[in-house]
Formats: C-alpha cells, sequence, structure tokens
C-alpha cells in the first residue's frame, strides 16, 4: 500500500518513538478493511516499539484503529484509512501517542492538560478536505496531553450511514459528547479557547501588558505575512494581530500560479508563510479579531486597535490585512441551510454528496473549476451563472463542456435555496430573459461568486470605496495618516496571493519610511 520511498521516511520517523505502542484494528468482510489490514501490517515492523493485534469489542466502528500507549489510557482513534490530506495526522498521531513531543507552544499545553471535565470528540472528515487535517491533529494532540479527552476522527465517505442520520454535510463536523459541537477549520488555540472559559479575560490581559509597537500588521494573509517580514528586517518592533493565519488561503486547494513554485496547497504554503515570519522577531497574536480602529492624535504617535476579546494594542504604525471572505448570494434559505447542503468549499464538502445532485453558483475561474471537480464525484452539477457567459479561462470552460454530468445556464438569478427536513432540498432560478421561473431539485449547493472585503469595522474611521474596500494609493497610504493598507481589503485590483505578497512588502516598507519622518522625538515635542 506505501511506496518504498514512503517506508524508508516513515521508519526514520519511527525511530523518534519514546514509548511503546499498540494498534488495534476492528475489520470486517470489506475490502476497506483489507486496505487498512494492508496499512496496518505495513507499519508494525517499522519499529520494535509497535505491536499490532485485532480488537475483540464490538461496539466499534468498522474499519477503524487504534493508537494506544501501552499501559496507559492515552490514545486516539480513526474510523477509516487515513491517507490523503489525513496521513501526516497518522505520522503525527503514532509519534505523539510514542512519546514524541509536540511543537505546540507550552503555555498551549499547560492550557490543554489543565481543562477539567470528561470529552469525547468525534471529527468527520473528508480524504480531500484540506482543512480537516488542523482539527484532527488538534484533538488528538489533545487526547494524548489529556487523559480525560478522547478523539475519534471519521471518514465522512466511509461511514455515509453515520453522515446521513446526523445529517453531516459539511467537513470537518465536530461532535462532544455526542452533540453538534463546531464545523469548518479550526485551530488547537480555538479549540481550547472554546473549552477554557476564561481563555479570553486572560488573553486581553497579557495583550494589554504589551509595549507600544512601531508597526502593527493586523490580518494574517499573504499581505500581513510579507508586511511583518519586511518591517521586521529593518530591526523595528513588529507584531501580527490576526483571527486565524492564513487567512482565505487557508481554504484554498491547488495554487499553480505562484512564481517559482509550479504547484503547492493552500494549508501547505500557510505553514511556510508561519514559518517564515518565526524566523524573525515578529510577535504573533493569533485568534485576534479587531473591533475598532483609533487613530492617532498627531501623526506618529500611537494609533490604537481594540479587540474583540476586550483587549487593546497600540503602534505607532499600522498595515491592515485583513483579506476578504466568500460572497454570499443573499437570498431566502442561504443562511438557514448554511452546512446544512449550502456550501463553500467543494474540495472539502464534496464527497459528502457523492452520488447527489448539486448546483455550483457562478461562473467565474473558482465556480467552473469547483464543477469540474465536483462532477467526478457527485451524481449530476448543475452550474448557475449571472451573466449571458461565463467568465472563466476558455481552458476551463472547455474542460466542463466535456462532462457528461453538467448541466451549464446562464443568464440565471438564484432567487431562493429551498429545504425539508432542515436540509437543502433544491433551488429557484430566474431566467434573466424571459423573466421565467424555474425550480431544481437537488441536495447540495456551492457558492462561488467571489468575495467581500473583510472591512466592516472600519466605516466611519477611514476611506472606504463603494465596495468597502480601504482606499489606497501607490505607497499604500490610507486616508489617515500612519496607517497603510495591503492584500484583498484593499482597492488594489487583481486578488491573486504573488500580488498581496508585494502589496504587503511595501506597505510595510513605506510605514518604515513613516516612521523615519515622525522620529519619537518629534512626537515628544508634539507632546510637550
Amino acid at each position: 500500500m506505501l511506496d518504498a520511498g514512503i517506508k524508508e521516511q516513515l521508519k526514520a520517523y519511527m525511530d523518534k518513538l519514546q514509548q511503546p505502542i499498540e494498534l488495534v484494528a476492528a475489520y470486517d468482510d470489506g475490502d476497506k478493511s483489507q486496505e487498512l489490514k494492508q496499512l496496518l501490517e505495513e507499519l508494525e515492523p517499522m519499529s520494535d516499539k509497535i505491536s499490532l493485534r485485532t480488537e475483540e469489542a464490538t461496539d466499534v466502528r468498522r474499519p477503524s484503529f487504534a493508537i494506544n500507549r501501552i499501559g496507559t489510557d492515552i490514545g486516539v482513534r480513526f474510523a477509516g484509512i487515513p491517507m490523503g490530506h489525513e496521513f501526516t495526522s497518522l505520522v503525527l498521531a503514532l509519534l505523539q501517542v510514542g512519546g514524541h513531543p509536540s511543537k505546540a507552544a507550552q503555555e498551549v499545553i499547560e492550557q490543554v492538560q489543565e481543562l477539567d471535565g470528561s470529552f469525547e470528540f468525534e471529527t468527520y472528515f473528508s480524504l480531500s478536505c484540506q482543512n480537516c487535517p488542523d482539527v484532527v491533529q488538534a484533538l488528538n494532540l489533545m487526547s494524548v496531553l489529556n487523559p480525560n479527552i478522547k478523539h475519534t476522527a471519521i471518514d465522512g465517505a466511509l461511514f455515509q450511514d453515520e453522515v446521513e442520520q446526523r445529517e453531516v454535510m459539511a467537513v470537518p463536523s465536530v461532535y462532544l459528547n455526542g452533540e453538534s459541537w463546531g464545523q469548518g477549520r479550526m485551530t488547537l488555540e480555538e479549540i481550547v479557547a472554546r473549552l477554557d472559559t476564561k481563555s479570553d479575560e486572560k488573553e486581553a490581559e497579557k495583550i494589554n501588558q504589551k509595549d507600544t509597537f512601531e508597526v502593527l500588521v493586523v490580518g494574517g494573509g499573504p499581505a500581513g505575512a510579507s508586511a511583518a517580514i519586511y518591517a521586521s528586517r529593518k530591526g523595528i518592533s513588529t507584531g501580527i494581530a490576526a483571527e486565524r493565519f492564513g487567512g482565505q488561503v487557508a481554504d484554498t486547494m491547488g495554487i499553480e500560479n505562484l512564481i517559482s513554485v509550479p504547484y503547492t496547497e493552500g494549508p501547505k504554503l500557510v505553514g511556510a508563510m508561519e514559518q517564515h515570519v518565526k524566523e524573525y522577531d515578529v510577535d504573533i497574536m493569533n485568534m485576534q479579531r479587531a473591533e475598532k480602529l483609533i487613530p492617532a492624535a498627531k501623526p506618529g504617535m500611537p494609533h490604537e486597535i481594540r479587540l474583540a476579546n476586550g483587549g487593546s494594542l497600540k503602534a505607532r504604525t499600522l498595515v491592515l490585512s485583513t483579506g476578504a471572505r466568500w460572497r454570499q448570494i443573499g437570498v431566502p434559505g442561504e443562511e438557514e441551510y448554511r452546512n446544512k447542503g449550502v456550501a463553500y468549499c467543494p474540495h472539502c464538502d464534496g464527497p459528502l454528496f457523492k452520488g447527489k445532485r448539486v448546483s455550483v453558483i457562478g461562473g467565474g475561474n473558482s465556480g467552473v473549476e469547483a464543477a469540474i471537480d465536483l462532477a467526478g464525484i457527485v451524481g449530476h452539477v448543475t452550474l448557475i451563472e449571472f451573466g449571458a457567459e461565463m467568465r472563466a479561462d476558455d481552458v476551463l470552460q472547455k474542460k466542463l463542456r466535456s462532462l457528461k454530468n453538467v448541466e451549464i445556464i446562464t443568464s440565471g438569478q438564484t432567487t431562493e435555496i429551498t429545504g425539508e427536513n432542515g436540509k437543502v432540498s433544491g433551488l429557484n432560478y430566474k431566467d434573466r430573459n424571459t423573466g421565467e421561473e424555474h425550480h431544481v431539485a437537488l441536495e447540495g449547493v456551492f457558492i462561488q461568486i467571489g468575495l467581500v472585503p473583510n472591512t466592516e469595522w472600519l466605516k466611519g474611521d477611514i476611506e472606504l470605496s463603494q465596495h468597502g474596500e480601504i482606499v489606497v494609493n501607490d505607497r499604500n497610504e490610507t486616508s489617515i495618516p500612519g496607517v497603510f493598507a495591503a492584500g484583498d481589503a484593499t482597492t488594489v485590483p487583481y486578488k491573486q496571493i504573488v500580488i498581496s505578497m508585494g502589496e504587503g512588502s511595501k506597505a510595510a516598507l513605506s510605514a518604515f519610511d513613516f516612521l523615519i519622518r515622525n522620529s519619537v522625538e518629534d512626537d515628544e515635542e508634539q507632546a510637550a
């Protein structure tokens, strides 16, 4: 099942095991059990600290397996075969159950260990979901650190009966003690913060004690990461406050237009960006949502950013790089059936609609790419484009038209997403040429109509365009002296990763130039 190269790499990793571990397998008569059996039999001889036996209990999912630290109640369980995006989750689980230390921050590790209560987590994932490993790996680590926490990662495509029964229509979907607890990408820090009821208070207190930064970057996407690196390289005190590091890129699957990198994936690029930022003296403050900008009284004096948790950060210059999020179509049923058939990530949630009927709203590159990907999984795809023609590149349109289970509707205005029994049952659209109303029966709607900037919190304090973008000039200056902006949240055209990176570096250089021209001595004289 594993090729020779992978086996050699795995064997090297398994040399890092410090504690004996046991693989406990539960099989049935299906083909997937045979695949799992082959995988586990290939893993066992990779270390003398690994043993393998068959599960005797009858109340476990099959095929599944547990990784247990012998002589303890520490362990994790996978229901399914963790390949694809989850292969890294498997390797980390083997290492961590085997006593290899985590790279998580010590304060977060201690926070997990101090959690009080009994936590039984279940996570439904798909092997094509790039966001699922973050959740699976975080909960696996938590179950290793705290014996009161248990976690089972479940391949939703393999356990369709459970998915149907629990009406799981988006991954990752997390259940806690049998109840739905969360959906979507979550970091270790985010999960712990939800469980630790005093985490906001403690984090705000810690943030309020920080000194004034010379440059504070708000947002952790490509523009923010680039700005933080360029600012720190100038030797000035730099901080980065982000709701989640990586931003929209973390939800992106294939990236093929980042110059010098022929192909990568969003989570991999986010990891590389974060590691690069950590090479410099940058204070990274994750899970921090900005709520209010208080501009400086005079140029060169500190600006203030108030955060959702009650904390407050001050900086002599700011780089706003809050990015954008998926645009909603704003029709009845969209919010009601979100994660109950309404989805925004075809790579993540597509496998949950295997053999079913779905629609893709949007005929740009993202919409057509989504329809092509989904056509290989679902029973039928109906693509609805508002305009008279699709806007995607010709090569993508040609590929889409070659697929037999795809219907393309142009000049179609989606007017409502309908549902029954708490989940999507179809959608209504109007033919914009004739005015005629139509209904399409289906189980899933994937919305791919572009992005909206995350700038609502800035209204009234800084100049925004009619589309809500931060207005910037060629030096990334905003309407407030000492406040700069970069990336998808700004008026700069063409929302691309490589452009955001360039804009972030330019904004940081402009901020440094501003600091030179508005020295601390000048500030003190102005205040005197």
